[in-house]
């Protein structure tokens, strides 16, 4: 199969990337290596597979829409995993107009790509943040999506809308997969794993919104991988599917994991809560494991002690 993925230089994309490559698949990323954390790090990503015959990279701005056409006019992909993405709450409360550009924009020009090359499959990455404030948990595909609060959470939304209508208007194959907190070796370092493993680290004060009582459903990131790849191995008129660790965590269980892996005290302020974040997120993946046969294989512990041995080790070397 020829597959394109989009943010394939990122965290989760360069996994999957790895992956397709390992399965014998021509995969061609499409990356702007963007300032949003350090790209030097989305580079090193990526490096060892630019020698393989089966891996083409193209660094490309999704919201380019002439760029995306002849991107996908030469590749002709079966399938599309469309990754890329502006992310993040906090930072699209401050700039909300880059993220409707990004995310809707990039998002609609990718499917009419998709549309006029006759892609057979795409596969977009949404959020458990569409959820919102959701009073019911655990957070099911069923549950109406009323109430985003941060415009990435909007933006993540109008994508799955979007995927609908072109399924509905041209018979293109859509699966959304609603990702929760996903963690792992290459995390971004704005996210809570990898950053507060740094700071631990490097004895320095992190903050915690809140009392620490806030929990998420940490999912490890070989989990998503595995349901990314049902995902593109599986054909679906329309689906939108939860990919979660369909479990809860405390934000201060979670420091706690981590100093114990690190062997390491932290230094722990705690301030107000801030706008646009959520008191829970919590996967219900009962379609998810009847669709995709997914089921999340690594607990919190497991996954952290994996995350904190990759970064020592990277510290260390």
């Amino acid at each position: 199969m020829k597959i394109i993925v989009t943010g394939g230089a990122g965290f989760i994309g360069s996994h999957l990337v790895a992956a397709l490559l390992d399965r014998g698949e021509n995969v061609t990323v499409i990356d702007d290596f963007n300032g949003f954390y350090d790209p030097k790090l989305k580079r090193e990503n990526v490096e060892a597979y630019k020698e393989r015959a089966s891996f083409s990279l193209f660094e490309a701005d999704i919201r380019d829409k002439k760029k995306m056409e002849a991107i996908f006019a030469s590749v002709k992909p079966d399938a599309v995993c469309h990754l890329a993405a502006r992310a993040g709450v906090r930072p699209s409360i401050e700039d909300p107009i880059l993220y409707e550009e990004v995310n809707c924009v990039g998002t609609l020009n990718l499917l009419e790509a998709a549309r006029s090359t006759g892609t057979v499959n795409f596969v977009f990455a949404s959020s458990s943040s569409v959820y919102g404030i959701n009073s019911k948990v655990p957070f099911s595909e069923e549950d109406p999506i009323t109430t985003p609060i941060s415009p990435y959470a909007t933006t993540k939304r109008a994508g799955e809308l979007m995927c609908f209508t072109y399924s509905h208007l041209y018979s293109l194959p859509a699966t959304c997969l609603r990702f929760f907190t996903v963690y792992g070796e290459r995390g971004r370092p704005d996210m809570a794993v990898a950053k507060f493993t740094r700071l631990i680290w490097e004895g320095k004060e992190l903050q915690v919104y809140g009392d620490g009582t806030a929990r998420r459903d940490f999912t490890y990131v070989g989990d998503i991988i595995s349901g990314l790849l049902k995902a593109i191995y599986t054909r679906s008129r329309y689906e939108i599917v939860n990919l979660g660790g369909a479990n809860t965590v405390e934000v201060k269980t979670l420091i706690e994991l981590i100093e114990a892996a690190l062997g390491r005290k932290a230094k722990i302020k705690y301030t107000d809560t801030v706008p646009g974040d959520v008191p829970i997120t919590y996967a219900d993946v009962t379609k998810a494991k009847r669709l995709l046969g997914f089921s999340p294989t690594v607990r919190i512990d497991e996954g952290v002690e994996r995350y904190v041995r990759w970064f020592t080790e990277r510290e260390k070397a």
